[in-house]
């Protein structure tokens, strides 16, 4: 296998209120960084295909469901889900203007441009956290991959969102029958038991294949009709 020995480039370096967020190029992938943590680049998006695509199948035949996403990233959840027919009304919680800009005409923006002008997708700039216990919105399918996984999050606030209280509020924000999913870098048995405790019914995981180590996983979980 090719590996790229070139230095990664920095495109851009902001401080904003979670502290920094840098968007560098290597070679041909363009990657996030937050405080110094790895989220995620553009090598792949099997991934948040699979987060979009488990909530979906998960759905019963309902019509023009409505999908929350948390975490915009590189754009491919939005990019997968904007392509698919099905879907309703997009909306994608993104907290880090430094992200929302690099599609908005940025070098991200080669990933997510078509699906930014399709009319069901809107970008919310707030705080996921913030947004599922204070938002009167409800949606079909929440989609939420704003941490490498319910234990390793990105910032100490978003533990709160794994919690008895954030899983009720993800909860809340569900239709009859809505599903959750949340994306982690590996299983946790832990948090698909906080699932069954928060109420959430069928409540599985789906593997996603990685090259070495253990798999990623979607943890999944359905509000009773």
């Amino acid at each position: 296998m090719r590996t790229d020995t070139t230095a990664p480039v920095v495109l851009d370096r902001r401080e904003g209120p979670y502290g920094e967020v840098v968007l560098r190029r290597h070679g041909e992938l363009l990657q996030i960084i937050a405080n110094g943590c790895f989220l995620m680049d553009t090598s792949d998006g099997r991934s948040e295909r699979l987060l979009v695509d488990a909530a979906r199948d998960a759905l019963d035949d309902r019509p023009a469901p409505a999908l929350l996403i948390g975490g915009l990233g590189v754009g491919f959840s939005l990019a997968h889900a904007a392509a698919d027919p099905r879907w309703g009304r997009i909306a994608v919680v993104e907290r880090e203007q430094a992200i929302i800009d690099w599609h908005h005409g940025g070098p991200l923006a080669e990933l997510s441009g078509a699906a930014l002008r399709d009319t069901r997708a809107q970008i919310l700039h707030t705080d996921l956290v913030s947004y599922v216990s204070g938002a009167t919105e409800s949606y079909d399918a929440l989609c939420l991959d704003i941490d490498n996984g319910p234990g390793w999050t990105v910032t100490e606030g978003n533990n709160s969102l794994y919690s008895p209280a954030g899983l009720a509020a993800c909860k809340a924000r569900l239709n009859p029958g809505g599903v959750l999913a949340v994306w982690s870098a590996q299983p946790s048995s832990a948090f698909d038991d906080a699932l069954r405790n928060a109420g959430f019914q069928g409540v599985r995981t789906e593997e996603i294949p990685v090259a070495r180590g253990v798999p990623d996983v979607v943890h999944l979980g359905v509000r009773a009709a």
